[in-house]
């Protein structure tokens, strides 16, 4: 049931387009679910399921043929400069020390102030990144160029933070640390978050629910609860209920859910 409260409500939103043939394919059909104040929420499912195309829709990247997406109880459109996106690549200007770039949507915005500065170094400290503000991209590593990705979009105080597989191009270590990482920035900040990812353990270990979407046409077949304590720790990674959650979301996706 959608809550009054939400962040985001996606509304019965569906995706259908024309290949080159000339034919119809629909990627998504009735999507419903919401974000909380707060909370983070995982979308996961197959390859070519539509998460990331759903993400895309919620963003504003591209427009939904059915449903609308609501931010805050208005239409999403009208609202974009109210949401943040982290894609799977940092994309840092590497002309630009780490600060300057965490400024830089503040720049567009000519919203540079001693308070936003001052909110921008707070935020590379919760990243563990605040002795690296005058060092440039090309001097970390690839999970540290990620975190001042994060950080670039949570300087504008999104009343969301949309993620799309933002580790899905870090080794195996690297993710595994990042998961760590995101989770204690989340601790720190409430940030609301939905974030997509083709791993289920992932999925899992970061949510306090996960959206299950079934495979084409791309539909919502899950919402789940995850009822693991926070902060997360590797014991409750290998405990029987993550097992149960990764058991019972596999089931329902057909795939083994291992980070690849």
């Amino acid at each position: 049931m959608m809550s009054s409260s939400a962040v985001i409500e996606v509304k019965d939103v569906g995706m259908t387009y024309k290949t080159r043939d000339g034919r119809s394919h629909t990627a998504l059909e009735g999507c419903n679910f919401d974000v909380a104040p707060g909370e983070f929420v995982s979308v996961v499912g197959q390859s070519g399921s539509g998460k990331s195309t759903l993400l895309r829709i919620i963003s504003g990247l591209i427009n939904n043929t059915s449903g609308e997406v609501l931010l805050k109880g208005k239409n999403v459109a009208h609202s974009l400069r109210e949401l943040a996106m982290v894609f799977q690549a940092p994309v840092l200007l590497p002309w630009r020390n780490n600060l300057d770039n965490v400024l830089l949507p503040m720049e567009f915005r000519k919203a540079v102030t001693p308070q936003v500065r001052a909110y921008a170094k707070e935020l590379l400290e919760i990243a563990g990144l605040g002795d690296q503000a005058t060092k440039y991209s090309y001097e970390l590593s690839g999970g540290m160029q990620q975190r001042v990705a994060i950080c670039r979009a949570l300087v504008s105080r999104p009343d969301i933070l949309l993620m799309d597989e933002p580790f899905g191009a870090l080794d195996a270590m690297t993710r595994d640390t990042m998961n760590f990482e995101l989770q204690r920035i989340w601790h720190e900040t409430r940030q609301s978050v939905l974030f997509v990812t083709h791993s289920i353990p992932e999925a899992i270990w970061l949510a306090d629910r996960v959206i299950v979407v079934g495979d084409r046409p791309g539909r919502i077949v899950a919402d789940i609860k995850i009822d693991i304590p926070r902060l997360r720790t590797r014991e409750h990674r290998f405990s029987e209920d993550f097992t149960a959650y990764e058991r019972q979301i596999e089931a329902l996706i057909g795939t083994p859910g291992a980070i690849s």
